[in-house]
């Protein structure tokens, strides 16, 4: 079979490493791709936000089977484009990722369908926003914007200054673009975060391996959030007892209400949770995989990735046993200095030596004249599997020393919270 990945992150290259191993693949696409991806797949210079040439593009090349996994393409109804004109996809429908599309939307879920969360209020008036975050809120508190923001639309208030900053940029400033227009403020949870990624055909639901995510800029988890700096699989905090309860009150209800408001899921469901002293409760839903779970979890999965996705499309999940390596995984992103705010692009990146045990997937990388050059404020993410968590961080952090280009940038505390938990 003829396959499209659409995309052109780390998550991407991830995905089509895993899916290029299936023998049931004969030719692999990404559109638009990025230098890594040019190393094992056919690149296609096409935006991923554009339906009608990527529609052009899947016909004229008879494409059998596309994976979409950003965000935007997926609330911009890229599913729906394509399996129009008979082409079958891994991914939601558009009225499905609303589910990450539209925070409001997803909170109105859980209230329906008593799935544990925080607690919220919403504002689309400024001095209303403001009025209540003097008078009724408790810091810190949480400001979110409801629609996509790039990983970059939450911010943790630890005082009434912090928050009202918030919500003017999203409500006054306009920072996060036109579908932005609304802002929840929500209860702070405390407790250790935690993210699942789950197989689902809209029926049945199978999680992955759990996650932590070191989403701050800095160790010790400070500065502005990213996408993500790095990740381990699985979470020690994540537990058998709490993975039940998380399996009878959050994952079954979740799908069972997409279903109820006729808006099944198919594809992959991130579940970002908050395990509290009172229970696991969610944080987010995003509607695919994550960057940089995905480069953690991917290098444990046993079960062939384009099998899954084949069963999720003909919506027999629940027949297919997927399995993953007993191991653990650590995730570790190099990034551009600067980032997230303003960085250079452009320069070489070198390889001291070819780490065999580490896979080297590109976040924001072209390729020139047979050169890896920087391209993007997250450059790579080095990710190393072991018998144990700390074996597996020591190689990845070995392996980061190998590589070299100008203003690289990496934390130095990726799964030492992991560490402390195992410890403890």
């Amino acid at each position: 079979m003829k396959v499209l990945v659409v995309g052109k992150g780390g998550r991407e290259h991830a995905i089509a490493c895993a899916l290029k191993k299936s023998e049931k693949i004969s030719k692999l696409y990404c559109a638009p791709g990025n230098g890594g991806t040019e190393q094992i797949a056919t690149n296609v210079n096409i935006c991923e936000l554009d339906n009608e040439k990527m529609v052009e593009f899947i016909l004229k090349e008879k494409i059998n089977f596309v994976v979409v996994t950003p965000d935007n393409p997926l609330a911009n109804g890229m599913v729906d484009a394509i399996e129009k004109v008979g082409v079958p996809c891994f991914g939601p429908s558009k009225e499905a990722a609303k589910i990450e599309s539209s925070k409001i939307f997803a909170k109105e879920l859980m209230s329906e369908n008593n799935i544990p969360t925080a607690k919220y209020e919403v504002f689309e008036n400024y001095e209303k926003a403001i009025e209540y975050l003097k008078l009724e809120n408790k810091y810190p508190t949480v400001i979110k914007a409801d629609g996509l923001a790039l990983g970059k639309g939450v911010t943790v208030a630890q005082n009434f200054e912090q928050a009202s900053e918030a919500a003017y940029n999203i409500l006054e400033k306009n920072k996060f673009g036109q579908n932005n227009k609304k802002i929840l403020i929500e209860e702070y949870l405390e407790g250790i975060e935690a993210s699942v990624l789950c197989f689902c055909d809209g029926n049945t639901i199978k999680p992955m391996i759990s996650c932590m995510d070191h989403k701050r800029i800095f160790d010790g988890d400070k500065g502005p959030n990213t996408g993500g700096m790095g990740a381990v699989a699985p979470n020690p905090a994540y537990t058998e007892e709490i993975a039940k309860i998380c399996e009878n009150k959050i994952y079954r209800k979740t799908i069972e209400a997409m279903k109820k408001r006729k808006t099944p899921f198919s594809g992959c469901l991130y579940i970002g949770l908050m395990l509290t002293k009172i229970g696991p409760k969610v944080v987010e839903y995003n509607c695919r995989f994550g960057d940089p779970e995905t480069q953690a979890i991917l290098p444990l999965l046993k079960t062939d990735l384009f099998s899954i996705m084949m069963a999720i499309k003909n919506k027999e999940l629940e027949k297919i046993n997927i399995e993953f390596e007993k191991k653990c995984c650590t995730s570790l992103i190099l990034a551009s200095k600067g980032y997230p705010e303003e960085y250079e692009k452009g320069f070489e990146i070198t390889f001291k030596s070819q780490n065999e045990d580490a896979h080297i997937y590109s976040n924001g990388t072209i390729l020139k004249n047979s050169k890896l050059i920087t391209n993007g404020g997250r450059v790579l993410c080095v990710s190393c599997t072991a018998n144990t968590l700390k074996e597996s961080i020591e190689k990845a952090y070995k392996a980061a020393e190998n590589i070299q280009f100008s203003n690289m940038y990496y934390r130095k505390d990726i799964g030492k919270k992991a560490l402390e938990i195992l410890e403890n």
